[in-house]
């Protein structure tokens, strides 16, 4: 089939280059002209595991192009995924200024039958809106509007999209359907199930099912901060948690709150979108609340060991991305961490695998960024592990106490052994477990 992109972030060039692989022949087009030559030249603007490989190969063979004309990308293309950006609003709203915008070009140039698919995560209604824009100009059998959320893992993006729990699509075109269902066959040879459903629906299970999650984390960081008050182990309350079958053990691990491009502003929009509709959302508010205060955890730690004054002290950091495996820092609990440590007059030196250039462009000059995970240690008084990813989990303790002033650590990722802090003679703090003297 041919496919055309709009939109090249983490979710359209996923999206296209994965369509590709399946032997589609896509055209991602972008606005960004130094994003698209960086493209067209084989280099991948975002950090995604596993995307260069198939990336480099589609392009090579000529099934993934590039290029900044909307009327050149979408002129042979069968269905046009809208994968463009929504952000929030001031009012936790999502924007959907860049969406209904292509949609008002779309209608002007698309001139034989096209699928329009938003792909982006929009409100309730979005479909209906974007239906609106293109009948202004195009008569009604030139187009259908579908919604089909995604649901990538940023990390694990690449085989979320190639072997998917489960593929949405909100449409009550047959015409359409029998297309989708066409282009999505491939990737459910397993017999994981595509599910027809109208397009409100669609666009409510999106928002339902991260919410769900983030009320999830939310959760466990409540369960993790009452447990420190009562003297109870997160762990063990997790393990025993998880083993219910009505539960299950996914997303009960407690930390310093989420982050990313997703959770957060999916959270708001939804709670927007209860209000707008006259209904008081609770839960997701206070999942929202909750969120805020748990970013600041690790800093009311580090500051009640210090006895309230971080003036002249250094702080290593390790990690700084949302989540591991990722260059992704939107609304990454590290950021809140730093804002906290700099506003108390402390040094910060980071480390993390792949996300410091772009700290360094949010924080400029005012955080030493660190070769390696050793190096953010020397000289400092505290060590603060922020994002887990895998090389953090087995370091040499011998090593970091020699580099450290102080043999501290505040691990907001519950990385290692109490036991082996215990051993090792480090003052460790976790989240939601005893205290290591």
């Amino acid at each position: 089939m041919n496919i055309a992109v709009v939109g090249t972030g983490y979710v359209g060039l996923v999206t296209g280059t994965c369509f590709a692989e399946t032997g589609n022949h896509v055209i991602c087009v972008d606005i960004d002209e130094k994003k698209v030559k960086r493209m067209q030249n084989g280099d991948i603007p975002i950090y995604e595991p596993g995307l260069d490989v198939i990336f480099d190969r589609n392009t090579r063979q000529g099934r993934l192009t590039f290029t900044t004309n909307l009327a050149e990308a979408i002129k042979s293309a069968e269905i046009i995924f809208l994968a463009l950006p929504t952000p929030p609003g001031e009012d936790g709203s999502a924007d959907l200024k860049y969406i209904l915008g292509v949609a008002d070009d779309l209608s002007k140039i698309i001139t034989d039958y096209k699928v329009i698919v938003d792909k982006s995560t929009v409100p309730v209604g979005t479909a209906e809106k974007v239906h609106a824009i293109l009948a202004k100009n195009l008569s009604e059998d030139l187009f259908d509007v579908v919604s089909n959320p995604e649901f990538l893992r940023e990390g694990v993006a690449v085989d979320d999209f190639m072997k998917p729990d489960r593929v949405v699509i909100g449409t009550k075109s047959e015409r359409a359907r029998k297309l989708m269902k066409q282009l999505y066959e491939p990737f459910v040879r397993q017999g994981n199930p595509i599910y027809f459903m109208d397009e409100r629906s669609a666009e409510m299970t999106k928002y339902a099912a991260n919410s769900y999650l983030a009320t999830r984390i939310s959760f466990m960081n409540e369960i993790a901060n009452l447990c420190e008050k009562v003297g109870a182990n997160v762990d063990a309350v997790r393990v025993g948690m998880g083993s219910d079958s009505r539960i299950g053990k996914r997303f009960l691990f407690p930390g310093v709150g989420y982050g990313g491009s997703c959770f957060p502003k999916d959270v708001q929009a939804l709670a927007k979108t209860a209000g707008d509709h006259g209904y008081d959302f609770k839960i997701l508010k206070s999942v929202m609340n909750v969120n805020a205060i748990q970013k600041h955890r690790l800093t009311e730690k580090i500051q009640a060991h210090f006895g309230g004054d971080l003036k002249g002290k250094t702080i290593a950091i390790w990690g700084l991305a949302f989540k591991p495996n990722t260059d992704d820092i939107r609304e990454a609990p590290a950021l809140y961490l730093i804002g906290d440590l700099i506003k108390a007059g402390a040094t910060v030196k980071a480390f993390d695998p792949e996300a410091m250039e772009n700290v360094k462009a949010e924080y400029d000059g005012q955080v030493e960024m660190a070769q390696d995970q050793y190096e953010a240690l020397i000289g400092a008084d505290a060590l603060a592990i922020v994002t887990e990813w895998s090389v953090f989990r087995t370091p040499s303790f011998d090593v970091m106490k020699k580099l450290l002033k102080n043999p501290v650590i505040f691990d907001g990722r519950n990385l290692y052994d109490i036991e082996i802090m215990t051993d090792k003679g480090f003052h460790y703090e976790s989240i939601g477990r005893e205290v290591v003297q």
